[in-house]
């Protein structure tokens, strides 16, 4: 064993002082490792390593002076979907070190042989073996498992194979890789419980030379927990990828995945001919010398992996090296070739996932004109329908029957009235209740002539430009915030998400990481941006940066336009490293203002915040605060909720922090035509916040808000 348990210790206990984001992935990569050794090697060095790192762990908080938290781990749906790619990969890789291991006796060490089945063979036994006729199969397999080289291992370990390459797939929240990696584990179990049951229903033991899962000692079939057990981890597995399939909705362009189909079999029809055609002219190399027929009926058999070939007695068998460089090839070829493939179907960016109605809804954004949120309309999960001109949209979602819109009517300001109109009755005919959420004030009063009712949900903070200078007393902490900044050497940077730097993207996410785990609750979606959302190359980024390239805060600007010109830029994503810079978001938000001044823009919108509301007095600055006397039940139970969430979204805080900037306060309201479907809209509205929250999640939450001390923090400065 060594010094490897000190060492590992030591090195889970020094995560303690790593920022989230990598505290996480290593703690994750390690004990997966160390927990897949333990149960398929089995032995006391591994036993004591998983000791040493859970003890590590545990202690390293103690040394930094800090308790150990073992609340539920919350984590953005960008980073979920690296650490279930960094589990797949560790369950992976696992078979294939167990069995590289001879003697593994740990409770999955059974499943090394559906994953890889190579077994070392003893000469004299293969001798004897081979010496007695009747056990001429039974030589074939032994020679095949003597014999196995480069190529035979690959194939052999070809479902870890595809699972590390399907990883890549996950980490980028590729729907296809999701499918595939359900798929294999879904076959990984079926093909265990098929292979284990046979063992059970065995009475004799096999020659000692066909080793493999179905040479297993008969003895042990009297402990079918021992064979139960494997069945465990590939079920465990699909059980995880089905609870988080909505973190990978990830699409290729569309045709992508028919060339690929198309491409993997004309490659598998060509070397299949490959191997008939060489099958014939090295016949004499075979054993027995194969004919058409013979060989055809082998194809099959060169593209599965060697351990579920095996268990079948082959009917022709190489013996000379050409042979079985034909023999073994094909199989590595087409693996090989096709796992380059599917790689290259990652590879495209993610803004290419827009089907052909994100397109066109992205064509009328930029043609006519939408409010400050119509660039949210084209993030994941919405839909579009489009009115019979062709030039304005509604983006939807539909839950519990209801159709929640994202902002009102996309188009010529002419066709809003007809637009809501025509599509409320488009609702009625599919059976859905419309709901329009988050629309200006001008939709609202239009609705309330029609008989809907309204209640306000948000409150938007608009930026004018024309007079921006952050002069006077009133702006006395905003200077001081550029002042600071240029004291301490940060500077603002223009940029992308996609064109910046690598190891600007990993600082982005270790930012936005550790924000949602200081939070501990789940991060919330549709009119609130997260790193999905980020990675668009028409959304801005502004990052506050220092002279050693450190990234202390960053935020993302969505473009608004009018008459396909760019007028204003919304704040989206908003999020501050916690031992950077203090006042870096001030410094962000006031050097945008500038900045786009400059560039000709007409306003900034700092966004909604939802669940709050403020009142303005022109002779002070305007601070967020309650209606006095709200005008109905729906908006004191807003008001109610609202106050209720503060705690751990911060809503209020954000628009108190705002407030700093000066800005014209502008009501976002809900329309919804039926006050008896308000409990089906609500349900709509809450799954489109927290489309990821489940029965746990939700108790989290709620034993969170009431038992959180009632105080007005400043929490919301850090959805920055």
């Amino acid at each position: 064993m060594g010094p490897s348990a000190f060492i590992i210790g030591t090195a889970m206990a020094g995560t303690a002082s790593m920022a989230t984001l990598w505290r996480r992935r290593i703690r994750l990569v390690v004990f997966a490792l160390l927990l897949l050794l333990a149960l398929y090697s089995g032995g006391f060095a591994d036993l004591v390593r998983l000791g040493a790192a859970t003890a590590g762990t545990v202690l390293g908080p103690l040394l930094m002076g800090r308790r150990p938290r073992f609340a539920r781990p919350v984590s953005s749906r960008h980073e979920g979907r690296v650490l279930l790619s960094l589990l797949l990969a560790a369950s992976a890789i696992g078979p294939v070190v167990a069995g590289l291991i001879p003697h593994a006796v740990g409770p999955l060490s059974i499943l090394r042989f559906l994953f890889t089945n190579i077994q070392p063979v003893d000469p004299q036994a293969l001798q004897n073996v081979c010496s007695d006729p009747a056990q001429a199969k039974d030589c074939a397999v032994a020679q095949l498992q003597l014999r196995a080289g480069a190529g035979g291992i690959f194939m052999a370990i070809l479902p870890s194979f595809l699972l590390l390459l399907l990883a890549e797939g996950l980490r980028r929240g590729r729907r296809f890789a999701w499918v595939g990696t359900l798929l294999i584990q879904v076959g990984l179990s079926v093909l265990a419980g098929i292979a284990l049951a046979g063992v059970l229903q065995q009475t004799t033991s096999d020659t000692g030379a066909s080793e493999g899962i179905v040479a297993i000692e008969g003895s042990a079939s009297s402990q079918p927990f021992t064979f139960a057990l494997p069945l465990l981890l590939p079920l465990a597995l699909t059980i995880i990828l089905l609870a988080t399939r909505r973190l990978f909705h990830v699409q290729a362009p569309k045709g992508t995945y028919r060339r690929l189909a198309v491409r993997v079999l004309a490659m598998a029809a060509v070397l299949s001919a490959v191997y008939v055609g060489a099958g014939l002219l090295l016949a004499q190399d075979f054993s027995p010398v194969p004919g058409l027929p013979e060989l055809l009926a082998d194809v099959p058999d060169r593209f599965l992996p060697l351990g579920f070939v095996l268990d079948v007695p082959p009917a022709i068998f190489p013996q000379g090296t050409a042979a079985v460089l034909v023999y073994e090839g094909v199989g590595v070829v087409f693996w090989a070739v096709a796992g380059v493939l599917i790689f290259r179907t990652f590879l495209h960016q993610a803004h290419t996932r827009h089907d052909a109605s994100t397109e066109r809804a992205r064509k009328v954004i930029k043609t006519w004109e939408g409010s400050s949120l119509s660039w949210m309309t084209t993030w994941p999960g919405n839909m579009y329908w489009f009115s019979p001109s062709g030039q304005s949209f509604v983006a939807y979602r539909v839950s519990t029957g209801v159709a929640l819109t994202l902002g009102g009517p996309v188009g010529p300001t002419s066709e809003k009235t007809a637009v809501f109109e025509e599509f409320a009755r488009y609702c009625r005919g599919n059976g859905w209740t419309p709901c329009f959420y988050s629309v200006p004030q001008e939709l609202r009063d239009h609705a309330d002539s029609a008989g809907w009712s309204s209640a306000q949900v948000a409150q938007e903070t608009v930026l004018p430009l024309h007079s921006v200078s952050f002069k006077g007393k009133k702006f006395q902490d905003i200077r001081t915030a550029l002042n600071n900044a240029s004291k301490a050497g940060i500077r603002y940077e223009w940029t992308s998400y996609a064109s910046a730097p690598f190891s600007v993207q990993v600082q982005i996410e270790e930012i936005s990481e550790e924000w949602v785990a200081d939070r501990n609750m789940p991060e919330m979606g549709f009119t609130l941006g997260s790193l999905d959302e980020l990675d668009d190359p028409e959304v801005r980024c502004l990052l506050a940066i220092d002279k050693r390239h450190t990234v202390h805060a960053v935020t993302s600007w969505l473009p608004v336009y009018r008459n396909g010109h760019i007028v204003g830029w919304t704040l989206d994503f908003m999020r501050r490293r916690s031992g950077g810079f203090r006042a870096s978001i001030e410094f962000l938000i006031a050097s945008a203002a500038l900045s786009l001044k400059d560039e000709g823009c007409e306003f900034v919108s700092l966004s909604g915040a939802p669940l709050a509301r403020a009142e303005e007095d022109p002779s002070e600055m305007p601070r967020p605060k309650p209606r006095s006397r709200p005008p109905g039940n729906l908006d004191r139970l807003l008001d109610w909720l609202g106050a209720t969430l503060e705690p751990v979204y911060g809503f209020r805080s954000l628009l108190a922090f705002k407030a700093k900037f000066r800005p014209r306060y502008e009501p976002l309201y809900m329309l919804y035509p039926d006050a008896a479907s308000l409990p089906a809209v609500g349900t709509a509205v809450a799954r489109a916040y927290l489309p990821t929250l489940n029965l746990g999640a939700g108790l989290a939450l709620a034993g969170r808000i009431f038992r959180w001390p009632k105080r007005s923090g400043t929490s919301g400065r850090n959805r920055s």
